[in-house]
């Protein structure tokens, strides 16, 4: 995930600052079931503070006993973990451990990467034994095509040989929340617990600042005709929660042509109705897709009445449905959790 990365790089470059030397831990193969799956990554400093994880908590520790050699050689190695005795799971853990050292360049075109909502690639390369060091290492590919690693003596001449792990990174899934009541606030608050790109919009008589959402990418104070659609796209999604029914009709309009992965409207069932029958005064060429589209009222059938309990109903439904499932109990799936 994205923002577990750019965790890492952001707690990297302090690390740095501070003088302090870091590695990169990446999980880049398994056999059997594991916790978590080959891509996950976390960062240990030269003052064995760990930032992000492996696994849920077990395999940390051996990790950080076991990166000191990088430390003190510089030299990047790989390790297994057994799971199967150790963590109740039934596979083995390939983990590449890596010096990690960020240059100036690096950190200035991964953040606008970052800005401009850029995918990314990472291959790292490795080889499947116990402790085996090498010139083994992850090399970071932009969309430009210009790339980085982090060993010097990562080439084509060395990789050839070795076993690779290859993953490409979406940006952020990006949560577009029309409204700025507590109800917004809680919603944005646990959106962006989940590592989301939120942005907010809120009225134009009553303007509110990022200060009034932590951890928020934008607010912007607007009307449905003023404001930008431009980039809504399928890795976008839109609740929109307005508590006026008028400004929720005319923000859907301005919705008809576009694709989000996700559109939400909050309010109660014998709005949806009304809302329909509106559209179609407006619009009488809007089609029964994309009435279909529409979530309202948004949110999954948790009971919730709390602004927090209803967050967290949208947030399910959103995730739900951007991950293609069918909502159901976790008990009553047999076999493997994670088929992807």
């Amino acid at each position: 995930m994205i923002h577990e990365l750019k965790e890492i790089i952001l707690q990297a470059k302090s690390n740095q600052d501070k003088q302090l030397k870091n590695v990169l831990v990446t999980v880049v193969d398994l056999e059997g079931s594991s916790y978590r799956k080959p891509g996950v990554r976390m960062l240990i400093s030269e003052d064995e503070k760990m930032t992000g994880a492996v696994s849920g908590g077990c395999v940390e520790k051996e990790i950080l006993h076991r990166s000191k050699s990088v430390f003190q050689k510089r030299e990047a190695k790989i390790i297994t973990y057994d799971g199967r005795y150790k963590l109740g799971c039934e596979g083995i853990l390939y983990i590449l451990i890596e010096p990690f050292f960020i240059t100036d360049a690096f950190y200035k075109r991964f953040s606008e990467a970052i800005l401009d909502r850029e995918s990314l690639k990472i291959e790292a390369f490795f080889t499947k034994e116990d402790e085996a060091t090498g010139y083994f290492g992850s090399i970071f590919t932009f969309q430009n095509s210009e790339d980085f690693s982090f060993t010097k003596k990562i080439n084509t001449k060395t990789t050839s040989r070795l076993a690779s792990f290859q993953q490409n990174i979406k940006p952020a899934f990006r949560l577009l929340i029309i409204g700025a009541e507590h109800d917004a606030l809680k919603l944005s608050e646990m959106a962006v617990l989940l590592g989301w790109q939120v942005d907010i919009v809120t009225s134009i008589k009553d303007p509110k600042s990022s200060l009034d959402f932590p951890g928020i990418n934008s607010v912007v104070g607007s009307t449905p005709e003023m404001l930008d659609f431009s980039k809504i796209d399928a890795n976008t999604g839109i609740v929109i929660m307005n508590h006026s029914f008028a400004q929720d009709l005319k923000y859907v309009l301005q919705l008809i042509d576009k694709k989000p992965a996700y559109l939400g409207v909050l309010g109660a069932a014998k709005r949806r109705d009304k809302m329909f029958n509106e559209l179609f005064e407006y619009n009488s060429e809007i089609s029964e897709t994309f009435l279909e589209s529409i979530f309202t009222p948004a949110g999954l059938n948790l009971g919730a009445q709390t602004p927090e309990e209803i967050a967290l109903s949208i947030l399910a439904e959103i995730l739900a449905t951007i991950k293609n499932k069918t909502p159901n109990s976790l008990k009553e799936i047999t076999g493997n959790i994670h088929t992807t």
